[in-house]
């Protein structure tokens, strides 16, 4: 910690930003498997073990990659989401490696996923990915690979003068508490940044909790879910470029009106809708404010139960799935927004409690998932023994790991802050 506070990036200056959106939709029932076109004899969905790894049997809406990139004269960040159930580590591992080469580090990368549970899967090793992804497919691999780099690298290119702003707003009636329901707290608020290129194109990053899991195990059509409705209505609404940041959506489902895909694109729409009633009390500058840090987690040993007393021995765990190598927490700071990036489905309740703690200061935040690795959920201790999904099947690291997380959140928050107050 004391070496990332002397190395923490700080700036203050003019800013630039590019935006790209690249297709990651395939082409389904290909004779052969073809990752330069993207076609595929077929490809799972991932998101359901219940679906048993079964392809899926068409598309109904399209999922892209898209990315931001913001840079001054001394540093560049690029934001990068995608519409799929996680960003997958061993995707990103590779995305990163061949980014580093071209001079852009890990640091310098936000990522996230819109988390829809009716994406393509196939990205990942090990029976308990295949559990949820289905087979892994290493041409598909290479495909999402590609795809991603190209989107940074396009954001990258397309860099020009810009102004950015932040806000949220209050969207408590979409989403609930599903771990105790109306006792629980949960997070509420729709966080977004509007960038604009004046004179060119304008984008526009929103991230909610509430789970992209409108379309049970029975949809077998690839769709973004709700947030594809969302980005959708953005663009055809205000603005060029949507992307979306699963927030905090560990224990958050979302609620909405309406049978089959008029779920998804009642929640999408509505929160567009909101999104653009607020977009014009917005103030947009061409000064950014912003410091960035990453930590690299050490993480403790696995911890799969079988049950409530009783675990697998590491050894045996690391054969279910491998122990993701490159762990990071990330916190970067825009004028009054904090920024934390997370490495699972992180706790709407927890992301609660860093909220009411930097607000005394006079800070926004904003808590995003899946950030370019995967340890499961990060929920409250005190759940570790209920016997739900997200404590007991996805709680892999222990009854602690929630704590050992937030103050990692906490001290590298005040790092980003300067402040000690936290």
């Amino acid at each position: 910690m004391d070496s990332l506070k002397l190395a923490a990036v700080t700036v203050n200056g003019a800013v630039q930003a590019g935006f790209a959106k690249v297709s990651i939709t395939p082409g389904l029932n290909n004779p052969v498997d073809n990752y330069g076109d993207g076609k595929f004899v077929q490809v799972p969905l991932a998101g359901y073990g219940a679906r048993k790894g079964k392809p899926a049997t068409g598309v109904h809406d399209s999922v892209f990659v898209k990315a931001v990139a913001l840079k001054t004269d001394l540093h560049t960040l690029v934001f990068v989401s995608a519409d799929l159930l996680i960003m997958p580590p061993n995707i990103i591992d590779s995305v990163t490696h061949i980014l580093g080469r071209q001079g852009i580090g890990r640091d310098q990368l936000l990522f996230s996923a819109t988390h829809s549970h009716s994406s393509i899967g196939g990205w990942a090793s090990g029976f308990v990915a295949k559990a949820f992804s289905g087979k892994e497919n290493k041409s598909l691999q290479k495909w999402l690979i590609n795809q991603i780099t190209t989107a940074v690298n396009e954001a990258l290119a397309d860099l020009k003068p810009a102004r950015l702003g932040t806000g949220s707003f209050n969207a408590a009636a979409y989403t609930r508490n599903r771990v105790i329901g109306e006792s629980g707290t949960k997070n509420d608020d729709f966080s977004f940044i509007t960038i604009e290129q004046p004179g060119f194109r304008k984008a526009i990053i929103g991230s909610y909790s509430a789970h992209s899991t409108t379309m049970g195990s029975d949809n077998m059509e690839i769709s973004a879910d709700y947030p594809g409705y969302w980005e959708r209505k953005m663009e055809h609404t205000s603005v060029d470029l949507a992307l979306f940041f699963a927030g905090s959506v560990g224990s958050q489902s979302p609620v909405g009106k309406g049978d089959g895909f008029e779920r998804p694109r009642y929640i999408g729409e509505s929160l567009a809708d909101s999104l653009n009633a607020h977009l014009p009390a917005v103030k947009l500058a061409n000064q950014v404010n912003f410091s960035t840090v990453s930590l690299k987690m050490q993480l403790p040993p696995y911890h799969f139960r079988i049950t409530n007393k009783k675990s697998l021995p590491t050894f045996f765990s690391k054969k279910l799935m491998p122990l993701p190598q490159n762990v990071y927490l990330q916190a970067l700071r825009i004028g009054n927004l904090i920024w934390i990036t997370a490495p699972a489905d992180f706790s709407g309740e927890y992301a609660l409690q860093i909220k009411n703690s930097l607000a005394p200061l006079g800070y926004q935040v904003m808590v995003t998932s899946f950030n370019g690795s995967y340890v499961g959920y990060i929920v409250p201790g005190r759940y570790f023994y209920y016997d739900q999904y997200e404590s007991k099947l996805m709680g892999w690291f222990g009854a602690n790991m929630g704590d050992y997380t937030m103050d990692l959140i906490r001290r590298i928050s005040r790092i980003v802050t300067q402040t000690n107050n936290i």
